[in-house]
This record gives C-alpha cells, sequence and structure tokens, in this order.
C-alpha cells in the first residue's frame, strides 16, 4: 500500500475513534469536504478541496468542473428522509465526484453518516461484494435501483459497532484496489 493510503485510512480510523465523526456535518458538500480534508490532511495539497480540473475514469465523464460549485448546491439540497432519497443524493454526489483523488472513501463515509442520522442504519460494507458494488455504481447514473437493492440487503442497525464501521473502512479501501494481508494493506 502506498503511504499516502496507509496513512489515509489511519486517518480514517482516528476519525470515528476521536469521535470527530459527530462534528461532521450530515449530507452537505462542507460535511463531505471535512471527511476528505481529515483522510488526506497532510497527504496531499488536494485535502478537502473542491476539484478544478475534469475527471474521467473507465470512459465517464464525471461533471465538469466549471459547474461543480452549482451542482454540488443542488445536490445538498436534496432530500434525505427516505433510504431511496438517499441513494439518489449519493449517486449524484458520485457523478460530481468534487475531489480529485479519494472520492469514493470519502463518500462511502459520508453516505453511512447520512443513513446512520436519518434512518439509524449503516450499510455493512463487509458483506458488499466488490465486483456487484462497483457495477452497481457505474450503472447508477442511468438507474439506481441495483445499488439500492445491494446496499438495502446489506443494511444493519448496528450503527455504533466499531467492529462494523472499521470492516466497512477496510473494506472500501479494498473497493479501490487495495488488499490486507496480515493487518498490513498492499497494492
Amino acid at each position: 500500500m502506498k503511504n499516502i493510503d496507509k496513512e489515509s485510512l489511519e486517518n480514517a480510523y482516528r476519525l470515528f475513534d476521536s469521535n470527530d465523526i459527530e462534528k461532521i456535518e450530515i449530507g452537505t458538500t462542507k460535511g463531505l469536504q471535512n471527511i476528505h480534508h481529515y483522510l488526506f490532511d497532510r497527504l496531499d495539497d488536494f485535502a478537502g478541496k473542491v476539484r478544478t480540473l475534469n475527471i474521467s475514469k473507465g470512459g465517464f465523464r464525471f461533471a465538469n468542473a466549471l459547474y461543480l460549485n452549482e451542482i454540488l448546491v443542488k445536490i445538498e439540497q436534496m432530500p434525505e428522509s427516505s433510504f431511496e432519497e438517499i441513494i439518489a443524493k449519493y449517486t449524484e454526489m458520485n457523478i460530481a465526484h468534487p475531489f480529485l483523488e479519494g472520492n469514493g472513501r470519502t463518500m462511502r463515509i459520508w453516505l453511512d453518516m447520512i443513513l446512520k442520522t436519518r434512518l439509524k442504519k449503516l450499510v455493512n460494507w463487509q458483506f458488499v461484494d466488490k465486483t456487484l458494488y462497483l457495477q452497481a455504481m457505474e450503472r447508477s447514473p442511468i438507474n439506481d435501483l441495483e445499488l439500492r437493492t445491494l446496499l438495502s440487503q446489506n443494511l444493519t442497525n448496528e450503527i455504533d459497532n466499531r467492529e462494523v464501521i472499521f470492516k466497512g473502512i477496510e473494506q472500501s479501501y479494498y473497493y479501490e484496489g487495495y488488499q490486507k494481508e496480515d493487518d498490513e494493506f498492499y497494492q
């Protein structure tokens, strides 16, 4: 595992162990930026900063940087009163992809905090298959039903269970191509 990624994983653990996660605004762009900053602070210049460059992945172009700030305002205003609304908001934030790096890891924490606050649930990420999740995310801009179905099958009410939270963080890094072996991640 690259040093920046190992340190950002340690920062993610610390975000929860310190209870700093409880100070983060729920469902807002500012809250998302705060999570990103916490994960990547002192590791890269882009920590917590909305990107000003256009980016793409696998042939998919994320929201144009020229309109990104306006798009983020609209996403922030989306409702969060049901699971369906929360996943729609999460999908739109993924399309926006506001940071140069670390969007997935940051947004999964952001999603869990919305679910925890609004529905008293978390995604138990350790049971969400990587391939199925990534395929559902790829297709979610067209229809988020597959993503909603996959995540709804893995909801838990163990919202304060440290093991569930930390295994979820580790799974989040695994989705990004990192593997854990004997308490060490490698890419």
